[in-house]
């Protein structure tokens, strides 16, 4: 039997390679207009749900004018003390998110919650989100309202907002509440955030798309199911805003410029912990250490999530009331 020459084996070898590499290329293309064509698709419908669900948002609270913008602003309760709320870094609604809170503190007090830029349905601002920026835009929003003494209450990253505010603005707050408030000290801050990673989901419509593939965070939650589909709209269209990504940007730096700042001690202080945290180690200590000092200074442990009130208002508003009867 004659053997191929070698030369002709090459060839038909080469012959096969360039085959096989042509169905692969070929493949791989079909793969990459597919991929094209799945992010059009999420794009284009991104953008008519924007403009479908802007007309389906319901106003609520009352539009206040900051540095030549509106900070929207719901005020609930009569009560003689008044209690500003401050919500949690990326609370897409906080007015909506703390509704729990505030229909437990409102028979005994008024209360203010305040939706910073970018928030619920405040505008968004150009302005670098530092906390001197928005401690002084908050201040400015409580101003316009003539609000000049309260009870300082805060869920989150308002723990360092709040350290800035109450050292501005000693004169006017009467206690700081903390409701599983963050702390300079606290381990893991020093993070680079993917900004524009962020930003190309949001762009993109991907970000919508991975929000209505999971899991409905409010499921089991005390708020009806009206108040839900509000949050899920908010939440749709502030999920990293320019605001909320500036922000973001800054918690490095934000957590920097606080690790000096203390509360006064003359300045009763009321800390709701969660009680099982295990993400950030010595939760609990790091937060016994911030009223050391105090006179009138308290740490209350609950069992729950971050949002605490969401499950605790009603021991929350209770144990506040209590706190309030023995420093008065």
């Amino acid at each position: 039997m004659q053997m191929e020459p070698e030369a002709v084996m090459k060839k038909r070898k080469t012959k096969g390679m360039k085959k096989v590499l042509f169905i692969l290329l070929k493949t791989l293309g079909v793969i990459a207009i597919l991929i094209a064509l799945f992010l059009a698709i999420v794009f284009v419908v991104n953008i008519i749900s924007n403009k479908s669900e802007q007309a389906k948002i319901e106003t609520y609270g009352q539009l206040v004018p900051v540095d030549g913008k509106k900070m929207n602003v719901l005020i609930q309760g009569k009560g003689e003390e008044t209690i500003v709320l401050l919500p949690g870094y990326g609370t897409a609604a906080p007015a909506l998110d703390f509704k729990p809170l505030v229909d437990e503190l409102s028979p005994f007090y008024k209360v203010v919650v305040v939706e910073p830029f970018g928030y619920g349905l405040s505008d968004t601002t150009k302005k670098d989100r530092t906390t001197e920026n928005i401690v002084s835009e908050l201040h400015e929003a409580l101003q316009g309202l003539k609000i000049d003494r309260y009870i300082l209450m805060g869920h989150s990253i308002a723990g360092i907002y709040g350290l800035d505010y109450v050292s501005k603005y000693k004169n006017e707050v009467s206690a700081f509440v903390g409701i599983d408030t963050s702390v300079p000290t606290q381990g893991g801050m020093d993070v680079k955030f993917p900004i524009k990673t962020f930003k190309f989901l949001k762009q993109s419509g991907v970000a919508r798309l991975i929000s209505k593939l999971g899991p409905n965070p409010y499921d089991g939650l005390p708020f009806d199911d009206g108040i839900k589909e509000q949050m899920r709209l908010l939440a749709n269209k502030n999920a990293f805003n320019t605001s909320l990504l500036n922000e973001m940007e800054h918690i490095k730096a934000n957590f920097k410029a606080a690790e000096h700042l203390t509360f006064p001690k003359d300045l009763p202080i009321l800390f709701f912990i969660q009680a099982n945290n295990t993400d950030v180690e010595g939760w609990l200590p790091l937060h016994e250490e911030q009223v050391k000092d105090s006179i009138h200074g308290k740490v209350m442990t609950y069992e729950g999530g971050h949002y605490l009130h969401h499950t605790r208002s009603k021991e929350i508003v209770e144990s506040l009331k209590g706190f309030m009867e023995i420093v008065n």
